[in-house]
């Protein structure tokens, strides 16, 4: 487990799956964001990290919390296409969406994968609704602890929302009994 507190580089995803839209950090903006990086020969990937990203789009509200998949191939390229990851994302009924990362420039090691200091798959990335990446797990990490992280992010974004909202009401004159116009 790492713990972290520094922006999400923005995510270089050559093509989406199950969402009719590119998604980026800046349209996710509020939400917490689950990233979940695998590729679909990793056994961990299929037994352990795909099945929880799963039970985590299942079980929190998709207006605080986003599951977004990322196809980080690093090897076996020939193997991994985009058809064969589609034939794969409906054989396993991965609802959320799922991008595909660019290949690396530099290497074998994927853009997106590169830029977030990914060690390999599976790997599970916490990003706070202000963007920033919050936690960082490399392999299998406990759904009690997993729920906790996210369920404490979302909460940090609720109080963060009620106070914007208590600091523009007080600027606007708003009191419990209601707006006064500006004397």
């Amino acid at each position: 487990m790492n713990a972290t507190d520094h922006p999400a580089p923005p995510w270089q995803v050559e093509r989406w799956f199950n969402t009719s839209r590119p998604l980026s950090l800046e349209a996710l903006r509020g939400k917490v964001i689950v990233l979940e990086a695998f590729q679909m020969l990793c056994p961990s990937c299929v037994s352990h990290g795909l099945p929880q990203a799963s039970r985590v789009h299942a079980t929190f509200s998709a207006e605080q919390v986003a599951v977004v998949g990322l196809h980080a191939v690093f090897e076996h390229h020939a193997a991994m296409t985009p058809v064969a990851l589609e034939a794969f994302l409906h054989e396993y009924r991965i609802a959320f969406p799922v991008g595909v990362d660019r290949p690396g420039t530099r290497g074998p090691i994927p853009q997106t994968m590169e830029a977030y200091v990914m060690r390999g798959t599976p790997t599970l990335v916490l990003i706070d609704a202000s963007g920033r990446i919050r936690h960082q797990h490399f392999g299998q990490v406990s759904d009690l602890v997993l729920g906790a992280q996210i369920a404490d992010l979302v909460h940090e974004a609720q109080s963060s929302t009620q106070a914007s909202m208590q600091a523009r009401d007080t600027v606007l004159g708003c009191g419990p009994e209601g707006c006064a116009l500006p004397a």
